[in-house]
Formats: C-alpha cells, sequence, structure tokens
C-alpha cells in the first residue's frame, strides 16, 4: 500500500481514551489506525514521537468580516482561516452577519463563492434569522446546506441592506426595531420545521438599554460600570424566555457564547426536562474575569462581557459536567484605532481563532480539564452537535484526515504580534503558556506546522447531513 501520509509514534487521543499508534491517510481520508507499523511507502510522514494526535479542532462560531462587501480592514477569510490553521483548527462555522448577510440562498452561495478561494480550512456556514422578513427563506437555506441558523436576540436591522445595528436608538432612521418576543415565537416554530438548531445571542435589549443610560449618566467608563449595564440577568432572562419557547414549539435550541454562570443551571434543567438545549462557552471567559480589565481595559470587550470569577468558575464546572457542550472562539476582530476609542464606544469583540487552542491546552496543563475531555468540546461534540459526525471531529476509519499534533510540554510566551489575523490585537499578549498545536493536518495534507502556513489555500465548503 502507498500512503498520502503516515503519522506514526504519537499518543491518539480520543474522548474516551488514549493509547501509541500509527495513523495512515489515503485519498484524504483515514485508511487505517494501527498500534504497529504497517507496510508500504508514503508521500509524507510525520514522527508524532512524545506529542499528542488529536481530531483536528472545530471552531463553531467565528465572524470573518468577508464577503463581497466585507470589513476587509479588519479582517478576512484569508487571514482568519489561516489563523485558525495556525492554531490546528481543521473547520470552521462562519456566522452569517456578513455582507451581504446570509438571510437567503442567493447570499449564501455569494458567502461560498466569495471565501472558498481563501480558505485555508473547511468551513460550515451559519444561516440568519431575520423574523419576517426571512421566515420563508428557511427552509430553502436549510436545503442548501447550512448548518443552523442564528438570531440576534436584541438587535435591530438595518431596513435597507439587512445588517446588523449594534447600538440602536429609537432615533435611528430606516432601522427595523428589535424584534419582540411574538415574532421570536415565529422564528423558533420555522426554524423547528427545518429540524436544525437555532443558535440565540442571549442579550436583554430593554433591560440593558435601561441600565445603559442610568450607568451612563453617573460618567463612570469604567469596565465595572458595563457591567452593571449589562448585569448576568440580561443574559438569563433571555435564556429562559428562549427555553420556555423552544418547549413550546420543539425548537432545538442553542445558547451561543455563554458568560453568565447562572445560565448553567438553566440549561442543566432543560436538559434534564429532556429539552433540546444545548449551550456553549468561549476560552475569555474561562481564562479572565473582570478583574483583568484593570490592565486590558477596552480590549478585552465583547457581547455578553467576561464576568466575575463566580462565572467563571460555574462555567468550568458546567463545561466538565457535560452541561456546556462545546468551547468556540467567538472570533470577532476590529481595528487598533476601534479598540483604542473611550469604553462606551469600544466594539465588542476579539481576534480570537488561534489564541483558542492555546488557552485551552494551557487549561489543560493546569488541570483544568483533561486532554480527553478537551478532544471532546472542541473536537467530536461540535461534529455531532451540528451534524458533520463522523467527517469531522473524530479519529475514526473514513473519517476526513483532519488531525492535529499537540506538543503538551511546549512553553512559550504569546505576542500578539505573532497573530495571522489582520488585526494583529489579543488580550492574551505575554501570557507565558505550556501545550501548543504544532502541525495542522487538513484531509491529509499538513497545512500549518510550527506556526507557519504550508501550501496555498484548499478548504472546502462542507454541508451538515440532513
Amino acid at each position: 500500500m502507498n500512503w498520502d501520509h503516515v503519522i506514526k509514534n504519537g499518543t491518539i487521543v480520543t474522548p474516551n481514551e488514549s493509547y501509541k499508534g500509527n495513523i495512515y491517510v489515503k485519498d484524504g481520508k483515514i485508511a487505517a489506525i494501527s498500534a504497529w507499523a504497517l507496510g508500504g511507502d508514503a508521500e509524507e510522514v510525520t514522527d508524532a514521537a512524545g506529542k499528542h494526535v488529536m481530531a483536528g479542532f472545530i471552531d463553531t462560531h467565528t465572524h470573518s468580516r468577508d464577503g463581497y462587501n466585507g470589513a476587509h480592514y479588519k479582517e478576512d477569510f484569508s487571514h482568519s482561516s489561516a489563523a485558525a490553521a495556525a492554531g490546528g483548527v481543521t473547520t470552521m462555522y462562519e456566522m452569517p452577519n456578513c455582507n451581504p448577510a446570509v438571510y437567503n440562498v442567493e447570499n449564501l452561495n455569494k458567502l461560498v463563492d466569495c471565501i472558498t478561494p481563501k480558505a485555508h480550512v473547511d468551513f460550515a456556514v451559519w444561516g440568519l434569522c431575520l423574523g419576517g422578513l426571512n421566515n420563508s427563506e428557511l427552509m430553502a437555506l436549510r436545503e442548501a446546506g447550512v448548518i443552523g441558523f442564528k438570531f440576534f436576540w436584541g438587535y435591530a436591522i438595518d431596513a435597507k441592506t439587512y445588517q446588523l445595528i449594534y447600538n440602536y436608538d429609537e432615533s435611528m432612521k430606516d432601522v427595523i426595531p428589535p424584534l419582540d418576543e411574538g415574532e421570536v415565537y415565529k422564528i423558533f416554530r420555522e426554524v423547528a420545521k427545518t429540524g436544525k438548531i437555532v443558535g440565540i445571542h442571549a442579550e436583554n435589549f430593554d433591560i440593558i438599554k435601561t441600565l445603559t443610560e442610568e450607568v451612563k449618566a453617573t460618567g463612570d467608563t469604567s469596565y465595572a460600570a458595563m457591567l452593571r449595564a449589562r448585569p448576568s440577568m440580561s443574559e438569563t432572562t433571555i435564556i429562559e424566555t428562549a427555553i420556555n419557547i423552544a418547549r413550546e414549539v420543539h425548537t432545538r435550541l442553542h445558547i451561543l457564547h455563554l458568560a453568565a454562570g447562572d445560565g448553567v443551571a438553566l440549561v442543566r434543567r432543560a436538559q434534564r426536562e429532556g429539552l433540546y438545549v444545548t449551550a456553549e462557552t468561549c476560552p475569555h471567559y474561562l481564562a479572565l474575569t473582570d478583574q483583568n480589565a484593570i490592565t486590558l481595559g477596552a480590549l478585552m470587550k465583547g457581547y455578553p462581557p467576561v464576568r466575575t470569577q463566580y462565572d467563571q468558575d460555574l462555567l468550568w464546572r458546567g463545561l466538565n459536567e457535560g452541561v456546556l457542550a462545546h468551547v468556540c472562539s467567538d472570533h470577532a476582530p476590529h481595528a487598533l484605532e476601534e479598540k483604542q476609542k473611550p469604553l462606551w464606544e469600544v466594539p465588542a469583540g476579539m481576534a480570537t481563532v488561534e489564541t483558542m487552542s492555546m488557552i485551552m491546552l494551557n487549561a489543560v496543563n493546569a488541570g483544568k480539564l483533561t486532554l480527553n475531555k478537551l478532544s471532546d468540546v472542541m473536537s467530536m461534540t461540535p461534529a455531532k452537535l451540528y451534524g458533520t459526525y463522523p467527517q469531522k471531529g473524530a479519529l475514526l476509519v473514513g473519517a476526513d484526515a483532519d488531525i492535529v499534533i499537540v506538543d503538551m510540554n511546549r512553553s512559550y510566551t504569546f505576542h500578539q504580534e505573532e497573530l495571522h489575523s489582520r488585526t494583529k490585537l489579543s488580550p492574551y499578549d505575554g501570557w507565558k503558556l505550556r501545550g501548543k498545536a504544532v502541525q495542522t493536518i487538513l484531509r491529509g495534507r499538513t497545512v500549518a506546522k510550527d506556526g507557519q502556513i504550508i501550501g496555498k489555500p484548499g478548504g472546502k465548503f462542507i454541508k451538515p447531513a440532513q
């Protein structure tokens, strides 16, 4: 047998076990996994002695700012997918609030055509829910292959472009105000018909609007002031409402980027009731707290915001118990000049797709979770949840040969200038870390090694099982 790629002498890690073995790749697929050497030549041989071999990581939540009218000065898919590859991510699920927004099949196809030539990793795409503007388009989007549907609860919509309005007020013209709960009910009901997940950005617009006006009036511009304007209950009230609607209309509900620790209990309760309710969290909620704002300031601003140690502890517990399904980056870069504005004006978001594995592997070395659990929450479960398993997220014969090789003994100081994203800003600049993805293999071909991108873009658009 002539193999395309052999990865030998490594410790193979799955969610359930770790063992010494070799992986043999043919035609982009895993052809054999063996504890002993198999005969035959190979075009590429990787000696993984002393390292761990894992299924390629999946990032289910990225905002690459691309599209034919995208905010390319912040990021584009060439840079974001290169950053993903450097961080051991082999599949990205791109969010739909690009330009043009993915609210119909035509725009889905435009985005796929636009970013495929730039893709260093494989990718899927979310569809966008705009209520009555596109409820009739959801089934067609399902058939066209969206990974799921996202609803930005509490956000207004530009009436001309259907772009999201992040800081809405009533004085704005040509803007559709945030949808009321009757419209949300209709969205959930229509998504339920597709059988897909609806992922929600869970923040209560009315509460945040009221509290922001009150807090701003005090003149306080601190991070603590922002947390007072966006308290945990601004998340939990929406989560409770979403669960109630999902129960009524039988929608598969997913809570995106959970930051409020009290939200874990709500998700746990729904799961014990037998509802199809899942949730994710992000490395910045697991590694940072409000205390980091003393040095980072607006650089770490995101929506929902990084909260307290209390919240972080509950998120870690929920992740290790399996209440939280997986970890994702919520990669959302902004330019330096934008992140240097006063706190109330700074846009929310950080460049995090490349650092996701760095922070989580360091957490493994710190005893926060096991490497097997990491394989679960960053590979297998994201693939299973969205219908791409076992093509993705698995070290199994017949699966795509998407593989990341990890050196758990690699100690280093991270510098944001090393990022592959267009915007080289990170809250982790200067952090001393241990554990790193050192080689990324996409369908059998090495696409990144020791922080360097190998070869030209070769990523593909993937569709979930229906």
